[in-house]
């Protein structure tokens, strides 16, 4: 099998996590990656001996390259994706991929020109606890879903974004994967805890269409770390908790007439949702069919700019 050739940008701390899943992957082989610090570079070419690398990211994106994967800081993921698009590469870019709605467009206009592909890592569409879920919602197991309340506490604090982009991101690609559409109401709270260089925590309140009530609190700032959705359907209540090792998901069904419940901990697919991102990524070049990233990507970015 002849694999496609990757080159990454950036090895900080995400960096890594991609190399290492593509590199591991049966589709794709790592030619390359590109970072300003010596250090990184250093720590690259001993994580990956045979990879060529270079503080110049332009010296990386040859001819021979089918896959750029972009984990640098937002703002230079605009500047790096054009680039890369242009020189008819497909890319991966690390969330957000852009602070810009007009951006986001600009991109989209190339890859459609170009012919190539926009991928964005929002990792938990891909998990087995999530896809658990989008096939409860499609089934109406429990009923109609009325309320949703997500909890993701503890990440380190950035300097190019605020928390909202950071984190809610991952809130609100679930949500658009689930739902399939926007909320149709927003309003949040944004404030400065600790003194950080953005807004270090966020109180979100989102309705969707079926009168779906939407709760988010996200935080840089915790001394534990918290990943937690709850979904309260008419029947039920599931909570994904994907700190767990193995039992991401339980059910608790309600009791009729009855403030108690009984628990059910159903099997999911454990695969780490990195790696099934890499493995749709290459099934959708090759096989040519629609990206899911198409249309979610600008509509999770006009969400972000409202609630921003």
């Amino acid at each position: 099998m002849n694999k496609l050739k990757v080159s990454l940008i950036g090895y900080g701390y995400w960096g890594p996590k991609l190399a290492r899943n593509f590199q591991n992957s049966n589709y794709f082989k790592l030619i390359s990656v590109s970072d300003k610090s010596k250090f990184n570079l250093l720590r690259a070419k001993k994580d990956f001996p045979f990879i060529a690398t270079s503080k110049d990211y332009k010296k990386t994106i040859t001819d021979n390259i089918d896959l750029v994967v972009i984990a640098t800081p937002t703002e230079t993921h605009f500047k790096i994706s054009k680039y890369a698009l242009e020189r008819k590469k497909h890319i991966l870019v690390e969330k957000p991929i852009s602070l810009s709605i007009n951006e986001v467009l600009n991109l989209e206009k190339i890859s459609k020109k170009n012919k190539k592909k926009i991928f964005v890592d929002y990792p938990f569409i891909f998990s087995g606890s999530i896809n658990f879920i989008r096939k409860v919602i499609e089934n109406n197991r429990f009923g109609k879903l009325d309320e949703i309340e997500s909890y993701r506490e503890q990440a380190p604090v950035r300097k190019d974004v605020n928390v909202v982009w950071d984190l809610a991101v991952h809130d609100l690609s679930i949500l658009f994967y689930l739902l399939k559409s926007n909320p149709i109401k927003s309003k949040s709270l944004k404030i400065n805890s600790a003194q950080s260089p953005k807004s270090d925590t966020a109180f979100i309140n989102l309705t969707y269409k079926n009168k779906i009530n939407v709760f988010i609190k996200n935080t840089w700032i915790s001394p534990i770390k918290i990943r937690l959705m709850k979904f309260k359907f008419k029947n039920a209540i599931i909570y994904c908790d994907e700190n767990e090792s193995m039992y991401k998901i339980k059910i608790y069904y309600k009791k009729a007439k009855q403030a108690k419940y009984s628990l059910e901990v159903p099997e999911i697919d454990l695969a780490e949702p990195l790696s099934k991102l890499v493995n749709y990524i290459y099934k959708n070049i090759k096989s040519n069919e629609q990206n899911i990233f198409d249309n979610m990507s600008i509509n999770i970015t006009k969400t972000l700019t409202k609630i921003s």
